[in-house]
Formats: structure tokens, C-alpha cells, sequence
């Protein structure tokens, strides 16, 4: 299958207000609905289109409180590019299913819940009885 890279090529817009951000985000996300079809064919995947437009849905979702102009330019134009690559077959199965399909792992931890978990764990050694035992923590 011969691909055309200028087919799905777009110019970058910067969004001035949050309806031109929607709108955006909009046009975006029935690229990607009205693609499930092709991109299940064209990689032979193994799921259904109405799973394949969850999984799309989820990855919307994730970023739906994001209220930044420019944040939400950025994921347009990431976005995008993940849709042209996609439908231009410059993917291989592995990253469909890995990239797009896969639900997120752990939630990001902030600097001051990692730096809180490191003090309750120094803590906890320090109340034990022994503290360190041949070099090994307790826990």
C-alpha cells in the first residue's frame, strides 16, 4: 500500500480563544473516530471498532480539563501528527496496540508526594527497634 504524506498533512493553527482550541480538539477527535475503521483494517488488529473508538474516547478523556490555550494546541498538534503517522502506515502493529490501546499506568506523582513518601519511610526505619540490619531496611 502506497501512502500519500501530504494527504493528511495540516497547518499548524494557533488557537486565539478556547472555541478555537475546541474546535480543534473537535475536528481532531472525528479524524480519529471516522478512522477507527481503516486503522483496524490497515494493521490487522484484533478488536472491534467500537472498542478501538473507546479506547480513542479514553485517550480524550485524559486530557479533559486542560484549559491552556497553548497546552491545548500542543496536544492538537501531537495529536495530529500520531493520526498522520497512523494513517500513513508508518507504524507498526506493536505501537497501535501499545501506544493507543494500552490504559495508563500509575498516575504521575508530584514532587512533594514522592519527597512525603521518602520522609514516611525514614521515619519508619528510624521507630523500628533495630533500624538497619545488616544493611537491608526492615520493610
Amino acid at each position: 500500500m502506497t501512502t500519500i504524506p501530504a494527504r493528511l498533512a495540516r497547518v499548524t493553527r494557533v488557537a486565539h480563544s478556547p472555541e478555537q482550541a475546541r474546535a480543534a480538539v473537535i475536528q481532531l477527535y472525528r479524524d480519529w473516530w471516522r478512522g477507527a475503521p481503516e486503522i483496524i483494517s490497515i494493521y490487522t488488529l484484533n478488536v472491534t471498532v467500537p472498542f478501538f473508538r473507546q479506547c480513542i474516547r479514553r485517550r480524550f478523556e485524559e486530557n479533559r480539563y486542560v484549559s491552556d490555550t497553548r497546552s491545548i494546541d500542543h496536544l492538537v498538534l501531537r495529536g495530529r501528527q500520531e493520526y498522520q503517522e497512523t494513517m500513513n502506515f508508518w507504524k507498526n502493529t506493536d505501537h497501535i496496540m501499545g501506544i493507543l490501546l494500552a490504559p495508563k499506568g500509575r498516575p504521575q506523582r508530584s514532587f512533594l508526594q514522592k519527597f512525603y513518601e521518602e520522609v514516611n519511610l525514614v521515619l519508619a526505619i528510624q521507630r523500628h527497634p533495630r533500624g538497619w540490619e545488616q544493611g537491608k531496611p526492615w520493610l
